[in-house]
């Protein structure tokens, strides 16, 4: 199975212009789609889950054409929004049995061993009698993937998972996705760039409703080795490096600030070699501007 986005465009009808001839083409296993907030993330992930129209441009699951034959490809997709409620009041169990209904679980039998099946999954079996309003934020995300996993879905969409989740919630999160399985398509949108760098064999940049980047992390990372170099200044310094340095990031370390910075050949000035990592590599993309995408 394969996913394929050739030509997508989105303007709203204010004028912004969320999505400009997009083209992907991902394979099952996990992908990392990753830009900055208001990247075109989301308007994105909504059109290949059939939730809004694209002005021009295909996608294709396979022989299904996504923007016209929706029920085909609804059938086969699981979907985590960025934005994801539930009945405060309802148990996990409860919902969930709802929901299986609604996605064509109708046989009581295959559909309480489905949402068992589930629940132990996401790790929500011993809780799965609590109202879904005493979850902590984790816990709902847990069952978000829950719920789009109903119907073993070949097309599994997750928009933003990790954002507000603190850190043991996170690590539980990603391992859960790292263990759907390799013949499904997993999406994942985010800002957070380390999420990628754990689960993504596969990944593309978007900015301003372009790609940017689309390849293999860690082949890209390759690319960019020896050309990334570091300092430690004083904060009071910073404003000055900038403005003579190509710098792709600042970090705080022991109340001082490390800078690094891109650059083929050693900067000098006090500069010691890096090693590079995607973070590195996303923010050196970033700053591409409106040049052509890069593939590695």
């Amino acid at each position: 199975m394969q996913l394929t986005i050739s030509n997508l465009s989105k303007t709203y009808p204010n004028g912004t212009q969320a999505l400009k001839r997009v083209s992907l083409t991902i394979a099952p296993g996990m992908f990392g789609l990753v830009g900055p907030n208001g990247a075109g993330k989301s308007t994105l992930m909504r059109t290949i889950a059939t939730l809004q129209e694209a002005d021009e441009g295909s996608i294709r699951l396979d022989d299904i054409d996504v923007l016209k034959d929706k029920d085909a490809v609804r059938r086969i997709l699981g979907y985590l929004p960025q934005e994801f409620g539930v009945y405060p009041q309802l148990t996990a169990s409860d919902l969930l049995d709802h929901l299986a209904v609604m996605k064509g679980i109708t046989v009581r039998g295959e559909r309480r061993d489905t949402v068992d099946a589930l629940l132990r999954q996401t790790n929500l079996h011993e809780v799965r009698k609590v109202r879904l309003g005493a979850y902590s934020g984790g816990m709902k995300q847990r069952f978000g993937i829950a719920q789009a996993l109903l119907g073993q879905p070949k097309l599994l969409i997750v928009d933003e998972p990790t954002a507000g989740l603190d850190p043991s919630e996170r690590n539980r999160f990603l391992n859960l996705l790292a263990s759907i399985g390799e013949e499904v398509i997993v999406i994942l949108s985010t800002h957070i760039v380390a999420d990628v760098a754990e689960l993504c064999s596969q990944m593309a940049i978007i900015d301003n409703g372009e790609v940017l980047m689309e390849g293999q992390p860690q082949e890209a990372v390759t690319a960019i080795r020896g050309t990334v170099w570091k300092k430690t200044i004083a904060r009071r310094e910073l404003a000055d490096y900038q403005r003579r340095y190509d710098v792709l990031s600042t970090h705080l370390a022991a109340g001082r600030t490390e800078i690094r910075v891109v650059k083929a050949e050693a900067p000098g000035d006090g500069f010691a070699p890096a090693d590079a990592t995607l973070e590195d590599l996303y923010f050196a993309t970033l700053g591409r501007g409106d040049r052509a995408p890069a593939r590695v």
